[in-house]
């Protein structure tokens, strides 16, 4: 019987897919895959990645006993080493949550459409260098939007200009203050993201 469990559980690893989280910042976002696939019988968030040693987001996984590789300067934009690291943690999809560097090319190499990121904005409107945290609610605020939203989409070469996978909006008051439509944004974040993940892994694995 010690056997017949071995194999069970290997051919549980083989068919569990592992997923690295990127993240820079506070991690709400983190926090929320992590909640939502802890128990989940063929997705786990395996490992965060961050650039930032004091991130919330890298709390967040000691606290939840999850992996953290953190990233020295010379290694950001490393993207050999990092794929070669998570290629040992055997990971098999990257998403990125609030994550404030460019992926490097040889990264989206060796993970082609399995980079998954989060906008808090409506691309392909707010998107593009710079536009990440309080600048993107500060722009659509400055510009007058009656809508924003998320767009979650493939991560390619260049900023936020990935094929997108879906989008969600919400709408605008045009008395809403910086702080409202954060929440509004971050509401949808907590709604949405975590199913758009699982919803393109499981498409992916079945195609």
């Amino acid at each position: 019987m010690p056997g017949v469990f071995r194999l069970v559980y290997l051919l549980y690893l083989r068919t569990m897919k592992r997923i690295a989280i990127f993240a820079s910042g506070k991690g709400s976002n983190v926090e929320n895959l992590i909640r939502y696939f802890k128990n989940h019988p063929l997705i786990g968030i395996a490992l965060v990645v961050s650039n930032n040693a004091q991130a919330g987001a890298v709390q967040i996984a000691t606290k939840n006993h999850v992996d953290v590789l953190l990233l020295a300067p010379h290694q950001v934009n490393d993207g050999v080493f990092i794929s070669q690291s998570l290629k040992a943690k055997k990971i098999n999809y990257v998403v990125l949550a609030g994550y404030l560097k460019m992926i490097p090319a040889d990264l989206i190499k060796a993970f082609p459409d399995k980079i998954i990121n989060i906008h808090p904005a409506l691309l392909p409107k707010f998107g593009g260098k710079g536009m990440y945290g309080s600048n993107i609610h500060k722009a659509v605020i400055q510009s007058g939007e009656t809508e924003s939203g998320i767009t979650v989409h493939f991560v390619n070469e260049e900023y936020d200009q990935g094929r997108i996978i879906a989008q969600k909006a919400v709408k605008l008051d045009a008395a809403d203050s910086f702080t409202e439509v954060e929440n509004k944004v971050r509401l949808l974040e907590m709604e949405w993201f975590p199913t758009i993940v699982e919803q393109v892994i499981s498409a992916t694995e079945t195609e």
